[in-house]
């Protein structure tokens, strides 16, 4: 009888199986891990890439013949359009929700030992290509973000490696898309730190590193060594100008907060909104008649960054009905005024119509408007003569600042992304005002606000970090014997024979109510009293535990909730009906297990 021969894929397993035992015993995982972070790196700049010339080419294809002396009325249809293509792109082939890319990937390394989806590496990058492309209001960078830390996720996956390590490798995937679609190795890297919270140890350091400098190379080698936003400082900084750059720093602060505030009220609006029809047309019309009125909201607005930081501010005006007034200052200066208040609307519009796009270049976009605004307005009330550009580049780094509370990477990415390092003490000063500013009324970031309110946010706080990667349901206690209140001492002390434990839930037999707990402490001076066994009953004895856990709460709550009663343990309902006990002393063990893997280099 022959051997049966076995199919390509059966080969190929096993293949891959020989390699993975070759690796263990000949490559140490620390060493592994840098070759994966340059595979990541690698794939993420290319993701970056292919995201950056998809959206450049839809964009062109559709906007190049538009007239720029007028007002365009294809603006009315090529938003809505785009959205509704990958509206049916997400239902019908994604099949899943791909929205806050960036606040996904926090959820998976807070909640989901950092596993994200296969069609993560691919579906984000499309659906942000013809969302953007058709002028979604919306950054790439979120969907980026999103792609590169699934390709991480992934490829740590299929090399069978542990939760710790698939952190760093979203990190990794993470910093290789901001670096590649920026040109930005350092802000790459302070992203994966400041706004995904990864840990920076003697293990994770090497790995982000590689990742962002070989996301940036892949850009330089394809696009060139030029900057994303062409700048010259033509004026040098003065340090007269300090108090009006912190003024300025207080001011992207306070614009940030609106940002943020105006973001989640529309957020809230549109998930009111049950039909998916009426959020396309509610999103649609609100997109199609701002880029209408202001159309460098077409996009991600780059060209209009370009503009001002180009000097070429009557540029702003381009294709719009109030062409005729380039030469306008006052109106200038009202018309950018404006987009800084409608520029949010317009990118929670996208989003909410079913658009897939982030906040990442909004932000940068207001914020170079904002510094802009800042300089004219004072220049024309004072009768100075303040940079306006390079305002202009200190509010990008203010308003990234203070929406994404990642201070040192908004001075890092403005200064790779215009070659403004010259003016690196003012976008200090901006940067850390502005953070200041807003962390007084808003503790989390925009993208990290959701997680934290849930409970569900991997922070670098390592007693906060640990409980978060616990989970109650894991330190449950089932093992207790129940006893109804019916039973009599006879009936309990039987019961008593037969338990290791010292404790037991009082649970009504009708519906499985939790009604109290018996302790073996507080009845056993009756327990060996025959005289007692028929005339004593459970309700007679039990008492009432000082608190209970409901299913699903947070760890942090659980621990509060001890130290609040003083127990040692607490039950655990759903409902009111009884689930299990937890105890303090489990929840202790199970804390320094996750806290030395967690922390283990």
């Amino acid at each position: 009888m022959g051997v049966e021969k076995k199919s390509l894929k059966e080969r190929l397993h096993d293949s891959f199986m020989s390699f993975l035992l070759w690796r263990e015993k000949h490559v140490t995982e620390k060493t592994f891990v840098v070759i994966l972070s340059l595979i990541v790196g690698t794939l993420g700049g290319f993701a970056a890439l292919i995201l950056k010339t998809l959206i450049h080419f839809i964009s062109s294809l559709l906007t190049s013949h538009l007239a720029i002396n007028e007002g365009n009325y294809l603006y009315f249809i090529y938003p809505v359009v785009g959205i509704l293509i990958t509206v049916l792109f997400v239902r019908y082939v994604v099949r899943d929700n791909i929205s806050h890319g960036v606040t996904k990937v926090l959820y998976a390394i807070s909640q989901n030992k950092s596993r994200l989806k296969r069609h993560n590496m691919y579906s984000s990058m499309l659906a942000s290509s013809i969302t953007i492309g058709f002028g979604g209001s919306v950054g790439a960078e979120g969907p980026i973000v999103y792609t590169g830390a699934a390709i991480g996720s992934n490829l740590g996956s299929w090399m069978r490696m542990p939760p710790r390590v698939l952190m760093i490798l979203v990190g990794c995937g993470a910093a290789a898309g901001i670096a590649g679609i920026f040109k930005a190795p350092i802000a790459g890297m302070l992203f994966t730190l400041e706004v995904l919270m990864i840990d920076l140890t003697t293990v994770s350091v090497m790995p982000l590193l590689i990742s962002s400098i070989t996301g940036a190379t892949i850009a330089y080698v394809f696009t060139g060594y030029d900057v994303e936003f062409f700048f010259i400082q033509s004026e040098p900084f003065v340090t007269g100008a300090i108090p009006f750059v912190i003024l300025l720093g207080v001011f992207t602060g306070l614009v940030s907060l609106y940002f943020t505030r105006v973001m989640n009220m529309m957020e809230n609006y549109f998930g009111s909104i049950k039909s998916r029809f009426a959020k396309l047309c509610v999103g649609g019309a609100i997109l199609s008649s701002l880029i209408f009125i202001f159309p460098p909201l077409y996009g991600e607005g780059y060209g209009a960054i370009i503009s001002l930081l180009g000097g070429d501010v009557g540029s702003i005006l381009d294709s719009s009905l109030f062409y005729a007034d380039r030469d306008n200052v006052w109106f200038i200066l009202v018309f950018i005024g404006l987009i800084i208040l409608t520029k949010v609307f317009a990118t929670s519009a996208t989003n909410g119509a079913g658009g897939v796009g982030g906040t990442f270049a909004p932000s940068l976009y207001v914020g170079c408007m904002a510094g802009f605004f800042f300089a004219s307005l004072t220049n024309h009330l004072f009768g100075l003569d303040l940079s306006v550009k390079n305002f202009a580049l200190m509010g990008m780094s203010g308003v990234m600042s203070g929406v994404m509370h990642a201070p040192l990477m908004a001075i890092f990415l403005t200064a790779e992304l215009t070659g403004g390092y010259e003016l690196f003490l003012p976008l200090l000063i901006v940067s850390t005002l502005s953070y200041g500013t807003i962390k007084m009324f808003e503790p989390y970031s925009i993208y990290a606000m959701r997680l934290a309110q849930r409970g569900e946010l991997l922070t670098h706080h390592k007693d906060k970090a640990v409980l978060t990667l616990l989970k109650i349901d894991n330190v449950i206690e089932t093992d207790f014997m129940t006893v109804n209140p019916d039973m009599s001492l006879k009936e309990m002390v039987e019961v008593i024979s037969k338990s290791n434990r010292n404790l037991f839930p009082v649970v009504d037999s009708d519906n499985g109510r939790l009604l109290g707990v018996v302790l073996l402490d507080e009845i056993r001076n009756i327990m060996f009293r025959p005289d007692l066994y028929r005339r004593m009953y459970v309700r007679t004895f039990m008492s009432t535990p000082p608190a209970s856990i409901e299913v699903g709460s947070s760890m942090e709550t659980v621990m509060k909730t001890f130290d609040d009663t003083g127990a040692w343990n607490l039950p655990v309902v759903e409902n009111g009906r009884y689930v299990g006990f937890v105890s303090k002393s489990k929840i202790f063990n199970s804390y320094r297990r996750v806290l030395r893997h967690y922390s283990e280099d």
